[in-house]
Order: structure tokens, then sequence, then C-alpha cells
């Protein structure tokens, strides 16, 4: 069971205001595909759980509210917000052999039953926001994140039409490592958000405040300077600490300027380029700091 936790509005208040303000526009403006990606599953799924509370609350919304809706999601007992993973339900046996596993126990993928029971679900109406959750989970209940081995290509191709237009007041949201681990015509159908990890918290930006200030107005003729500076910091320090203070200041910018669309969007995007390049700097065997950095300050002048 993972138990829903309250400070999520603490841990990512960007990020759940930007919903908040999308779902309490006249015309509900968020997607109704959402994907979340990153290594801290448990938080995404917080969020995920967070962005349901907001879409089915009766009442202000906000993250005391006692209504009956919020109590629901809190306990993750309401019946309109579902987690769906592998492990979720037993089936009957599918004759048609397109199933790796019926039952719950050593499944190893969501299947073609499960997609076609959501959408027999989908086809009765409710009196409330569906929210569907996809993610994994091993035997002991831990979430995992979606990829190509538990959420496979026949599964998701028999939800792509559900996936493109659903029923009204229905949300799908997939919570994964990277979105290369889903399939192309799921990303391409959802809006996509880089979650950051509180796995291991860092909230430090010392290091890269100077260097990031107001570096959105950095004219592109000057990214060269902006590559050299990058780098300076990985010969000196650690590479990616140096990114996950880059992460730190972003985020921090985002909490103060959620209202301002333009530039809540760009540093959503350049979140994602660092979060590329510090996996980069993490591989075996690595590559190259100056390749790194010559990437990373490309995408986030240039683009």
């Amino acid at each position: 069971m993972l138990y829903y936790d309250k400070s999520i509005t603490e841990k990512l208040p960007e990020l759940v205001n930007y919903f908040k303000s999308g779902i309490n526009d006249a015309n509900k403006n968020i997607g109704h595909c959402i994907l979340f990606w990153g290594a801290d599953i448990k938080t995404q799924c917080e969020l995920a759980l967070e962005i349901a509370r907001l879409l089915n609350c009766k009442e202000n919304s906000e993250g005391d509210c006692d209504c009956l809706n919020c109590r629901w999601v809190r306990e993750q007992t309401h019946p309109a917000v579902k987690i769906y993973t592998r492990l979720d339900f037993k089936e009957a046996s599918d004759k048609s052999g397109e199933d790796e596993d019926n039952g719950s126990t050593g499944k190893k993928n969501i299947t073609i039953s499960q997609a076609r029971g959501i959408i027999s679900e989908l086809a009765v109406t409710s009196d409330y926001h569906r929210v569907y959750i996809f993610c994994d989970r091993d035997e002991d209940g831990n979430l995992l994140p979606l990829n190509k081995q538990n959420f496979q290509e026949p599964t998701a191709n028999a939800l792509l039409k559900t996936f493109e237009e659903p029923p009204q007041n229905t949300t799908f949201i997939f919570l994964t490592n990277d979105k290369s681990d889903i399939i192309s015509t799921v990303v391409s159908r959802a809006q996509s958000f880089f979650v950051p990890s509180f796995i291991k918290e860092t909230n430090s930006y010392d290091l890269v405040a100077n260097f990031l200030n107001n570096y959105w107005n950095i004219e592109r003729n000057e990214v060269l300077n902006f590559e050299e500076q990058l780098l300076n910091l990985a010969d000196e320090n650690n590479l990616t600490e140096v990114f996950e203070q880059m992460q730190s200041y972003l985020l921090n910018l985002m909490s103060t300027n959620f209202e301002n669309k333009l530039l809540f969007n760009r540093l959503m995007r350049d979140l994602e380029y660092i979060e590329t390049a510090k996996r980069q700097a993490n591989l075996t065997p690595p590559m190259l700091n100056s390749v790194i950095c010559e990437n990373l300050a490309f995408k986030m002048i240039l683009s």
C-alpha cells in the first residue's frame, strides 16, 4: 500500500499549482493523458493522486479539504481513482492466448484482458472524474515504473483509441523512469512532465545560482560562453551534483513562476534536458564531460 502523502504540495508546489490552475480553469485546461517520468515513482504517484483529488473535490480544492471525495482519494478507496498494475486483479482465462499470464501471481505485464476490462468499464457512465494511474509493482506492493516489458505494445495498442478519445471526465496518468521506456504512440498522446526525485533530496544550489541567474535571457550568440561556464563548474565539482543543483534552482524558480506559462514551460523543458545530462554522466563507461556540457548548453540556450 502506498500511503498518501499530504506533503506533495510542499515537495512539488510548482507542479501542484500548475495542475490546480488548469483544473480550476473553466475548461479544465489539462491533458487527458499525462506522463510523469523520473527516478522517484512514489512521488510521481503522490502527484497523480493529488491531481485525482483536485479533479474530484466538491468543495474548495484546498489541501486540507475533508469532503468525501478528498477523503476517498487520500485513503485510496475512491471508486473512480484506480492504480492499474499487472498485479491489480485476477482475470478470466483468455483463450486467444494473447495474454502472457492469467491470475495475478507471476504475471509479467499488464494484459490485453485488463485493457479490455478498462474499455468496458469506461463504457458505463460515472458521476466522478475517473483517473487511471498506470505503473507497476512487485509482490510486496512496492511501486515500480512502467516499461516496454510490463506495458507491452499489444496492450498499449488496444488502449490507444481510448487514450486518444477518452470518455468525458477521464484522465490517464503513466508513471515511468524515462519517456523512452514507453512506446512512442503512447508518449505522443500524452503531456509529459519530468518529476524530480525526493529519494535523495537536494535543496542547495549555491554552486549554480550565479551561473543560472536569468539564463533564459542569454542571447543565442552567447551559447559558447554559457557552455564554457558550465564546463568550468563540471571540472571543479562533481558533475552529478552540479546537475542536481541546477534542477533545484529551476524548481525554486518554478514555484514562484507557475502563472508565467511561457517561463514555466521553459523551465520544465530544461529540467528534462538536465535529467538527460545527469543520466549521461552516470553511464558506464561515462561520456566525456565536455560532450555532456556542450549538448546541454546548446539545448538550454538554442532550443
